[in-house]
């Protein structure tokens, strides 16, 4: 950890303030297209493809997608209860413990999900093609430095 005192970098601050003109509105750019893609190409909820997302990480269970996104078991398991009306995932009994549930991905549901993922990385790649090279790389460490910083 770093021994900088937040209330006296100028450097900090400056990082601070540019990760809260910056992040907020591009999230919300990124949340248009994944709606966009989501809902009028592939007819589900931007909420449906981050459950989707999160099943293919290995978040099989309501209650870990529900624990993941911070959000309540009976929204998770509206939401799961749509996608297996769509055919999109299956509920499987575990045979060694009946009261666990685990959610997989059907064909059609990891079919779909790759589709959004490409054109959604279609769309990203075109946005970033106006940077050139450093401008790529810098932004690739300061993702890194963003991960470490917030997620890890």
């Amino acid at each position: 950890m770093s021994n900088i005192h937040p209330g006296n970098n100028t450097a900090l601050q400056q990082a601070v303030d540019s990760f809260w003109e910056v992040i907020p509105a591009a999230w919300q750019q990124v949340r248009a297209q994944i709606r966009d893609v989501s809902a009028i190409q592939h007819d589900i909820t931007v909420e449906q493809f981050h459950i989707l997302r999160h099943i293919r990480k290995g978040q099989g269970s309501v209650s870990e997608i529900a624990a993941a996104k911070r959000i309540s078991r009976p929204a998770i398991s509206q939401a799961v209860e749509l996608l297996v009306g769509k055919g999109l995932i299956t509920r499987r009994q575990e045979v060694r413990d009946r009261r666990c549930v685990r959610l997989e991905l059907t064909p059609a549901g990891d079919t779909l999900l790759n589709a959004i993922f490409q054109e959604n990385r279609r769309w990203m790649s075109n946005r970033m093609a106006a940077l050139n090279e450093a401008e790529l790389h810098s932004l690739t460490a300061g993702m890194e430095a963003l991960k470490k910083a917030l997620i890890e």
